[in-house]
């Protein structure tokens, strides 16, 4: 699947994009009456906080994920520090609109509440919020100073050095990722935890149906064993997943997973808050894979809660 590049935004303009169609119609949901926009010129002004948008609507972005948006930003002129997406939780879940970051790590996605949206996007273009503050202080379901409880293990919001990685493999499955090269011995008995990999490199490829337990469903992942996704953090991985398969999740096996009981692997969150994580033991992340790939589940649901 490919996109079209986003228009180019004028100097101080913040692009709306609408990720949502039906046939061929831009769904908003309640949106652009809560975020309290008033129409001036060709654009939209965000209550009192003098934020203009840009409504950007074109049935070609339908189902971009907030991933995606980094490679589709014009390479000249202006750029703001991010975007603004009305995608399927807000038209049809009420959530409030995703924020992409551009600029720190770009890519990465909190959610904010709608009646918020002019002060936050205020803040971040003035200087006095950091894209970092906004994942700092996230909830469980990915939204900044929500109400759904802090997570039990934080989604790192400190940006790391910049670095290049290559793109992931595109799959319609879930990728598992090596980030962490300390401990070979310790890979391999994860590997072999999770049934080991065959000749294509995939883990849980080769299950017996009849001898699965639905309670503690195997993970059927693309292993992606490469020195150069040392170090890749939470916040990086969407804007690596191609666009071309919708890929149900990335774990990674980062350097908690050779450190501490069950192995947990570190989840990565696509889609509702892209960059969000949920850290699992490695025999449960099969089970969260399945209950997305139906949508029995949302994302959040598995992250856990701090007591």
């Amino acid at each position: 699947m490919t996109f079209p590049e986003l228009p180019q935004p004028a100097p101080g303009e913040v692009l709306l994009v609408c990720t949502c169609y039906e046939d061929g119609r831009a769904l908003w949901g309640g949106l652009l009456d809560e975020i309290g926009a008033r129409r001036e010129d060709d654009g939209l002004v965000v209550g009192g906080s003098g934020v203009r948008l840009r409504r950007v609507e074109d049935s070609a972005w339908d189902f971009l994920h907030g991933g995606n948006i980094p490679a589709l930003v014009p390479g000249s002129g202006p750029v703001a520090p991010v975007v603004v997406m009305a995608d399927i939780p807000v038209v049809y879940g009420g959530d409030g609109p995703l924020l992409v970051d551009l600029a720190a790590i770009p890519g990465r996605g909190v959610r904010i509440p709608s009646a918020r949206l002019g002060e936050i996007l205020a803040d971040l273009l003035g200087g006095t919020l950091a894209f970092d503050d906004l994942v700092r202080d996230m909830d469980r379901c990915g939204t900044y100073q929500g109400d759904g409880g802090r997570p039990a293990f934080p989604t790192p919001a400190s940006t790391p050095p910049r670095r290049s990685f290559p793109l992931l493999p595109a799959t319609a499955a879930a990728l598992l990722v090596r980030t962490c090269f300390d401990d070979g011995a310790g890979w391999q008995a994860l590997l072999g935890e999770l049934g080991g990999t065959d000749a294509n490199g995939w883990v849980g490829a080769d299950l017996d149906p009849d001898e699965i337990d639905v309670e503690h469903f195997p993970l059927t992942a693309l292993v992606v064993d490469d020195p150069a996704f040392k170090g890749l953090q939470p916040g990086q991985v969407p804007a690596l997943v191609p666009p071309e398969e919708h890929t149900t999740l990335v774990a990674l096996a980062d350097a908690r997973a050779f450190a501490e009981p069950g192995r947990p692997l570190t989840v990565v969150d696509l889609y509702d808050s892209p960059g969000l994580q949920a850290v699992l033991p490695c025999r449960e992340v099969g089970s969260m894979a399945c209950n997305l790939e139906i949508a029995n589940m949302d994302f959040y649901e598995f992250v856990a809660e701090d007591q």
